[in-house]
């Protein structure tokens, strides 16, 4: 069922269009991203799908029915209630039914009413009615279900009847998500539902989302977050919206072949109008040719022309150089401890690690436990920290601060990269803020004027002018778009130096981190790993705990039962270890497959026929790789009969 249709939205703002002839459509059960660069309208598009922002031309329709419930960006709760009493609000209606069939109870008790059957009777219809009518929306589950969102919005720690105005902006907006989950619409517009959010409590909302029993419209800039929780993606640019079925990944790999393949068809169409320009061109003068040149020339007015394929890649280009090599040992961490001032308590405490060049380790761990307070501590720019911090030979730190405060607010663009860098030819500052999309008189912008992703690619521009072979990065994927995320990734993937990075991307660590450091209250303890690799070690511990805890919790049991549920454990690891070298293989049969066409394409062309030597080569090629297809081939059916002996 369709529960909103977007029909040739337009959207300007003085002479700027921001958006044109959007279509879009919502289903009941849909979960749709809208995905686009900084600044393209994806946040307009939310507001007016959210009725909160007026459009210009085109329909909306929705049944009346339907309610919407919408998240802002930096959104957060300005209450004067309590936690519980702003969650409460939500059930209203809820809350005055239950008093009135607790009423209707103590009347069922009254002598009056008992002596008089057909008031009874009446009563009790009446009750009935309004009780099954409680229990059909949930009267009775109200409570745990804002108990259930409250723990998984992290406030499971806290007392409920905190005030809310003595929160964190953070919680404030956590708990903004919260109220509004709770109030179930049937379409959830969520603006960067995933800001200010730690780990733990992402993977709890994709579990939420997916299980939402209604439409959820995102835009996000988690790739991990919309992977789990997405099936269609609008990609907007250039004004207009495109749709694709998918995740996002399954968006970026069918948005590249649908530009491949209409940049193919233009150019085909290109060579083909160059070859009849040419030839009416020639011959139209011609009395023997000219009614075959004007037969051409009317193909060529008819023709409908193929417009050369957009694709909105303009993206920051940069990479990250080291002035010098730094020793082996980068960093020697010893039963480190930091305070505030004020505070007894401490902000975290038995942190102990090593660091080597090269490595790229992320730290994890919730919301407060300290992860930024650490690399401040590191840095020497905390006072109260106990322990022992040793930095290896050379080492030259160069620190990516998410707050920004290293920032000078009314300083130009320009004069914020000059100032630190005064010897340098202002012709070559300007060039390096262009690789940042800063051209013209954006360089003239004060820091103050400028959005939070703007302010990001200066402080990048910043840190890749130092040089420094230790970078410290405290969630450098925040104010990011998904482009310049990627950007950011393929040139620390390309560093030659040492990483230690704080950052809730997931996406992102995967993709970067060869170590992941989780930090909790009581220490740290370091995984050899991406974060798929951390999780994966994480449920094999909960399972050997899971394990540990039935052997302690039924004693009576007989050792038949304890050993099948052991053996079953096992019989499941080992079959989890034989499907991923299955799946590794097959891929690898995939590459050298791929190899094996592409190889053998060039066979049959004409340029190589009287080259000997280049022959020999991509017959030694796809020899090799058939030679590998067989031997993966061999390993493959092995590995199924494995399995089978399992299953």
């Amino acid at each position: 069922m369709i529960v909103m249709q977007l029909n040739e939205i337009s959207k300007s703002f003085g002479a700027d269009l921001i958006l044109s002839k959007i279509k879009l459509e919502v289903h009941h059960d849909d979960r749709i991203a809208i995905v686009g660069r900084n600044g393209a309208g994806k946040s307009t598009l939310l507001k007016i799908m959210a009725g909160q922002m007026t459009h210009d031309d085109g329909d909306i329709f929705k049944p009346k029915d339907v309610t919407i419930g919408y998240l802002a960006q930096h959104t957060g709760l300005d209450s004067k209630r309590t936690i519980k009493e702003e969650m409460l609000t939500v059930f209203e209606s809820t809350i005055r039914l239950e008093k009135e069939l607790r009423e209707m109870e103590a009347k069922m008790a009254d002598p009056d009413i008992l002596e008089n059957a057909e008031k009874y009777e009446l009563l009790l219809s009446n009750y009935d009615e309004k009780q099954n009518y409680f229990q059909s929306i949930g009267g009775f589950q109200y409570e745990a279900e804002i108990e259930a969102v409250l723990h998984g919005l992290q406030f499971g720690s806290f007392d409920f009847e905190t005030p809310i105005h003595e929160l964190s902006g953070g919680q404030k907006t956590r708990l903004a998500l919260g109220k509004l989950l709770l109030s179930k619409p049937n379409i959830l517009v969520l603006d960067e539902p995933t800001n200010h959010l730690d780990i733990q409590t992402l993977s709890w909302l994709e579990t939420y989302i997916k299980n939402y029993d209604g439409a959820v419209v995102i835009v996000s800039h988690d790739r991990y977050f919309l992977d789990e929780t997405v099936k269609t993606v609008y990609d907007v640019a250039f004004q207009t919206a495109t749709k694709y079925k998918g995740n996002y990944t399954t968006f970026l790999q069918k948005r590249a072949e649908q530009y491949e393949l209409q940049m193919k068809r233009f150019e085909k169409q290109q060579e083909e109008i160059k070859q009849l320009e040419e030839f009416v061109q020639k011959n139209i003068a011609r009395d023997s040719t000219s009614k075959r040149a004007q037969s051409r020339r009317k193909k060529l007015e008819k023709m409908e022309r193929i417009e050369s394929p957009d694709i909105d890649d303009k993206s920051t280009k940069f990479s990250f150089e080291i002035e010098r090599r730094s020793g082996n040992d980068v960093l020697k961490v010893d039963d480190l401890t930091a305070k505030y001032a004020a505070l007894d308590k401490p902000i975290f405490q038995n942190v102990s690690f090593r660091i080597n060049r090269a490595d790229r380790v992320a730290i994890v761990g919730p919301n407060g436990v300290g992860k930024s307070t650490l690399l401040k501590a590191l840095l020497n720019r905390l006072t109260h920290v106990e322990g022992n911090i040793q930095v290896g030979t050379n080492v030259q730190f160069g620190y990516y601060d998410q707050e920004q405060s290293s920032l000078t607010g009314n300083k130009t663009v320009l004069q914020e990269l000059w100032d630190d860098y005064p010897l340098k030819p202002e012709k070559e500052i300007r060039t390096i803020l262009g690789n940042f999309l800063f051209s013209g008189d954006d360089v003239l912008k004060t820091i103050g004027m400028l959005s939070g992703g703007e302010k990001a690619r200066i402080l990048l521009a910043k840190l890749m002018l130092q040089r420094a072979n230790v970078l410290i990065m405290d969630e450098p994927t925040n104010h990011l778009d998904l482009d310049s995320k990627e950007v950011l990734e393929a040139a620390l993937a390309e560093y030659p130096g040492t990483i230690l990075f704080v950052s809730h991307d997931r996406y992102f660590i995967n993709r970067l981190a060869t170590h992941v450091m989780e930090m909790t209250a009581s220490g740290t303890r370091t995984f050899i790993g991406d974060y798929d690799y951390y999780i994966e070690k994480l449920e094999e511990e909960k399972e050997i705990e899971a394990l540990q805890k039935a052997k302690h919790q039924e004693p009576t049991q007989n050792e038949k039962n304890k050993n099948q549920f052991y053996n079953d454990k096992q019989v499941k690891s080992e079959i989890r270890k034989i499907e991923r070298s299955i799946q590794s293989i097959e891929e690898q049969i995939e590459e050298h497959e791929a190899i094996i066409e592409v190889e053998g394409q060039k066979m049959y062309d004409p340029e190589l026929t009287a080259n000997a030597d280049e022959l020999h080569k991509i017959q030694q090629t796809i020899h090799d790789s058939e030679a590998k297809v067989e031997q993966l081939m061999e390993e493959w059916e092995e590995l199924q009969e494995q399995l089978g002996q399992y299953k």
